[in-house]
């Protein structure tokens, strides 16, 4: 597909960063199918030219690019435009994937992959990722806990002394859901939006990680997001709001 497509019904654009035509083509006809727009990007300088004319919703983004190394597109991406972002790999080594996750992607699939697991993984982080309808959306607002305020509109998290962070798409509405339901065990099922957890499914580990190193003064021995083995994570801290 060439140019800037139009909207489809549902209003999502989806960018594919592959280089590998076949691949491509397998990914755009499985999600056209669902009524995604989809744009095609065999290159990382063409995904970056597109992204300054029109924002996708979400990139699925091929680690194995012949012009820039996939880890380095996923942290460009994530600092330089608001979407999804859904790692494709090919690469057997799981610290790449956990490396992906880390820099700001989603999720990740495996290639070969099964269609069908694409476009739920891509549903799922639509769904974590989408603005209410207007008529339910809240007032955005300010949450305090422990020390820290997190601004909800803005998704910036700001310490006592003034410091601020701008959280990931991901990183925030993780956050969202604990400050939600402080002093609640949460289950992993639940962190992700309910979509089915594999037993070795990283992705909610990297991003309480991630936000350990944020909210804690030792992440190895958290205090406020704490992890109950066998059942899941739990926020423990009162909640206030402004």
């Amino acid at each position: 597909m060439n140019g800037t497509p139009a909207r489809d019904t549902h209003g999502k654009i989806v960018y594919v960063v592959e280089d590998d035509a076949d691949v491509a083509r397998l990914i755009r006809a499985t999600l056209q199918d669902f009524g995604f727009g989809i744009v095609a990007c065999p290159t990382a300088a063409d995904l970056f030219r597109r992204i300054g004319r029109q924002a996708p919703d979400l990139c699925i983004v091929d680690l194995g690019l012949p012009d820039m190394d996939g880890m380095d597109v996923v942290r460009q991406l994530r600092e330089r435009c608001d979407c999804g972002i859904l790692i494709l790999t090919g690469r057997g080594y799981v610290g790449d994937r956990i490396m992906g996750l880390e820099l700001g992607a989603d999720d990740y699939v495996a290639k070969p992959f099964d269609p069908r697991e694409l476009v739920a993984r891509v549903r799922s982080i639509l769904r974590r990722t989408a603005s209410p309808p207007a008529g339910q959306r809240k007032v955005p607002g300010t949450a305090q806990f422990a020390g820290w305020s997190f601004h909800t509109g803005s998704n910036t998290l700001a310490a006592q002394d003034g410091s601020e962070w701008s959280l990931s798409t991901a990183e925030a509405q993780l956050l969202k859901t604990f400050i939600a339901h402080p002093n609640r065990i949460l289950s992993r099922e639940q962190l992700l939006c309910e979509r089915d957890v594999s037993p070795f499914d990283r992705s909610i580990d990297v991003r309480i990680s991630r936000l350990r190193r944020k909210l804690e003064a030792d992440p190895q021995n958290p205090k406020l997001i704490r992890t109950v083995y066998g059942a899941g994570y739990l926020f423990a801290a009162d909640v206030s709001w402004s």
